[in-house]
C-alpha cells in the first residue's frame, strides 16, 4: 500500500491497539486513525476487577507511544454509522474517509431490563464503571452481584476482600451454567460460601428498590449498590443499515481472515465471530487472547502479505476466590471428559477429547497442565486417558505413542 493509503481502526481497545501496532511492524507507512469513544488513553481491562476496583492502581494505559508510531489518536469520539460504497464513517465531527476500514468496537455488557440509569445499579466493562464501583467497596456496602458468570465472581472476590457482604443471585441452577457442564460448575459453586458470599441459585429478580433487590419468589435482598453481570453483546448496533453481515449473536460475521462483507473492511476482537476449521464452528470469543492474535492477522490481510486463515486455540484466565482459573480450547464437541485431581481441593484440571484427541482444557491452580495442553490441543494430540486421569502424570506424558 503506498503512503497516501489511509486506515482507519475503530475501537481503541486491546483490539484496536494491537492492530495499529501490527500495522507499523508489518511495514505500513500510511495514515492510521485509531477511534475511541471513551475519552481515557487506550487501557487494558482485565485490571478493572481487580487492581482498579481495589484502589492499587487508578490506570492501566497501555505502554505504547502512539506519537512515535505515527498514529492519529482521537478520543471521545463516536463513530455513528458506516457507508462501504463510499469509504466512510460518519461520526459527530463529520464523516471520514478511509482505504481500509477495522472494526474493533468490542463488546457492551448487558442490562438488566428497567435498570438503566437507576441510581446504585452498576456495570463493569470501563473505566469509568471501576472508578464508581470503588467508593462502593471502600464503604463496605451491602452488595448485590446478579449473575455468578466470569466477571461476577472477579467482582465477588474484589468486594469480599473489600470487606463487604455480597449476595450472588443467579437465575440458572449453578455458575457459569452458559460456558461449563453442572459436573465442573458443581465444585466452583462451593467457592462462594468459602470466601464469604452468598450465592442463590434459580434466583431470577423482579425488580431493584432503594436498597434492596426483589426477586421473582418475593425474596427482599438488602443491597447498597447492584453489580450487573449477565453477560456482553458485541458492540455493533452503530452497523445497523450498513450492509455489512451481522450474525444472530449481533457479532460480525468475518471470514478465516477477519474480512467482513463489506470491501475493504475487517473485523477483529469482540465484536467478530470467525470460522474455526479446527473445531468446525463459528466461534466468538470474547477473551483478552483473542484481541491480542487477530490484529497480527488484519494487518497481514490488509497489507496483502501471505497469512494462514486465523484459527487460534481459544485461551483466557479468571482469578476468583484465591485461585488462578485457566481455560484453552473449545469443549462444545467434546465426547469425553476427564478428571485429573481432586475438585474439591485448591489444584485440579478437566480434560476434554473429541475422538481421543484433547481439544479443551481447564486447569485450576494447575498452570503446568494449562501450559502443556495448550500445546497439545494445537498440535491436535491423541491422549491415553487412564494417563491422562493420574494427576502426577504431566500432560506430555499422557501422550498416546503412534
Amino acid at each position: 500500500m503506498s503512503e497516501q493509503k489511509r486506515i482507519v481502526v475503530v475501537g481503541a481497545g486491546m483490539a484496536g491497539v494491537q492492530t495499529a501496532v501490527a500495522l507499523r511492524e508489518q511495514g505500513f507507512e500510511g495514515r492510521i486513525t485509531l477511534i475511541g469513544a471513551e475519552h481515557h488513553p487506550p487501557y487494558d481491562r482485565p485490571p478493572l476487577s481487580k487492581a482498579v476496583l481495589l484502589g492499587k492502581t487508578g490506570t492501566t494505559a497501555f505502554e505504547v507511544d502512539f506519537d512515535a508510531l505515527g498514529v492519529e489518536l482521537r478520543l471521545g469520539l463516536q463513530v455513528t454509522g458506516v457507508r462501504p460504497a463510499d469509504h466512510e464513517i460518519d461520526t459527530p465531527a463529520g464523516p471520514l474517509a478511509y482505504d481500509s476500514l477495522v472494526l474493533a468496537t468490542g463488546a457492551d455488557p448487558v442490562t438488566l431490563p428497567g435498570t438503566v440509569g437507576v441510581p446504585g445499579v452498576h456495570l463493569l466493562r470501563t473505566l469509568d464503571d471501576a472508578l464508581r464501583l470503588r467508593p462502593v467497596l471502600e464503604a463496605q456496602q451491602d452488595v448485590v452481584v446478579v449473575g455468578a458468570g466470569w466477571i461476577g465472581a472477579e467482582f465477588t472476590t474484589a468486594a469480599r476482600e473489600a470487606g463487604c457482604t455480597v449476595t450472588v443471585v443467579e437465575a440458572a441452577d449453578r455458575p457459569l451454567a452458559g460456558t461449563m457442564p453442572a459436573e465442573i460448575a458443581a465444585p466452583m459453586s462451593a467457592w462462594y460460601a468459602e470466601g464469604g458470599a452468598e450465592l442463590l441459585t434459580h434466583a431470577r429478580v423482579a425488580a431493584v428498590e432503594p436498597g434492596a433487590v426483589l426477586l421473582a419468589d418475593g425474596r427482599r435482598i438488602p443491597a447498597g449498590a447492584v453489580l450487573v453481570g449477565v453477560g456482553a453483546r458485541p458492540a455493533t448496533a452503530w452497523l445497523a443499515g450498513s450492509g455489512i453481515e451481522l450474525g444472530p449473536d449481533g457479532s460480525v460475521t468475518a471470514d478465516a481472515h477477519l474480512r467482513t462483507s463489506a470491501p475493504d473492511v475487517h473485523a477483529v476482537g469482540d465484536c467478530a465471530s470467525f470460522p474455526s476449521g479446527r473445531y468446525g464452528a463459528r466461534l466468538l470469543v470474547h477473551h483478552w487472547d483473542n484481541a491480542l492474535q487477530g490484529p497480527r492477522t488484519v494487518a497481514a490481510n490488509i497489507l496483502g502479505g501471505a497469512t494462514l486463515p486465523y484459527d487460534p486455540v481459544p485461551y483466557f484466565w479468571s482469578e476468583q476466590f484465591g485461585r488462578f482459573v485457566q481455560y484453552v480450547g473449545h469443549h462444545a464437541d467434546a465426547d469425553e471428559m476427564i478428571w485429573r485431581g481432586d475438585p474439591g481441593g485448591l489444584s485440579w484440571s478437566v480434560c476434554w477429547l473429541r475422538g481421543g484427541a484433547l481439544v479443551a482444557l481447564l486447569a485450576v491452580g494447575r498452570p503446568r497442565d494449562l501450559a502443556q495442553g495448550r500445546k497439545l490441543v494445537e498440535a491436535g494430540a491423541a491422549l491415553d486417558p487412564e494417563l491422562a486421569a493420574d494427576p502426577s502424570v504431566p500432560l506430555k506424558s499422557a501422550v498416546r505413542k503412534l
